[in-house]
């Protein structure tokens, strides 16, 4: 049975196929670079508060006691 490569679409037999769901090494390396590279990450519309507070304290430091 015949797949095609998530990366570029090439025709690959699958059955006995080293790098499946790829066609090759190559496609596989490019596609693990993607993920560690955050191009497959997944957007969020969250807006992010900053921390306004320069000097946070411990609540579990008593020296002030």
């Amino acid at each position: 049975m015949q797949v095609k490569c998530p990366k570029c679409g090439n025709l690959k037999e699958y059955t006995d196929n080293p790098y499946r769901p790829f066609c090759s090494d190559r496609c596989k390396l490019i596609d693990l670079g993607d993920w560690a590279s955050g191009a497959y990450a997944i957007p969020t519309h969250e807006k992010v508060e900053p921390n306004l507070d320069m000097n946070p304290q411990d609540p579990s430091d008593e020296s002030d006691l």
